[in-house]
């Protein structure tokens, strides 16, 4: 839900500020840059994306300044931009490819709830998800996470969760806390919690 309270685009904004600040020396900001490439490809981001978000963050930056709005000005930030969505979209293509030739691979796939349990007071709920039908399941690293998608009211959420278990290449394991249902960023993990059962 990164994307509905602002975020997602304010990580993004930030780092093309620091690019225009560090221009010709854009090594100091990799490991941003490499930390967003991986929330981008969870995302599902693709290169044809750059440029729809380019506009409209040159317009927001033009609307900011007002008068002190230049060509020279808009010009500078359009570049900063295009080099920073480039090396985005350089490093996004490498993490797509690790997963392999097939494409369905690389967007979200379908997981299957095995397991279900309580732990920590009633406080989290510890989830263990196999893809249907054997799918291919995914090695991953300490510190990695498991991007969860639902649809509720029509209208699709996106929430990340660490990954609690070491790979086994059946499973993966996830644990959620309950939230405050007033929370916009509680959607995911209270509809689960609530809604979703072993076999959904």
């Amino acid at each position: 839900t990164n994307q509905k309270i602002g975020t997602q685009p304010l990580a993004l904004a930030n780092t093309i500020y620091f690019a225009a600040e560090n221009i010709d020396n854009l090594e100091t900001i990799m490991p941003v840059i490499k930390h967003i490439t991986h929330k981008h490809r969870a995302l599902t981001i693709q290169p044809e994306h750059y440029p729809i978000v380019g506009k409209y963050l040159l317009l927001a930056i033009k609307q900011f300044l007002g008068e002190k709005s230049t060509e020279d000005i808009l010009d500078a930030w359009a570049t900063a931009y295009n080099i920073i969505a480039n090396i985005f979209i350089d490093l996004e293509k490498k993490l797509y490819d690790e997963l392999g030739p097939n494409e369905e691979d690389k967007g979200f796939v379908p997981l299957i709830i095995v397991k279900k349990e309580v732990i920590a007071h009633e406080s989290i709920v510890a989830l263990t998800l196999e893809r249907p039908e054997h799918g291919k399941m995914f090695n991953f690293h300490v510190g990695q996470y498991l991007t969860i998608r639902i649809k509720k009211d029509g209208t699709f959420h996106n929430r990340h969760y660490s990954l609690t278990r070491p790979f086994n290449g059946k499973s993966y394991s996830i644990a959620i806390q309950i939230e405050n249902m007033n929370e916009i960023k509680g959607i995911v993990s209270n509809e689960i919690i609530n809604n979703y059962n072993i076999c959904d």
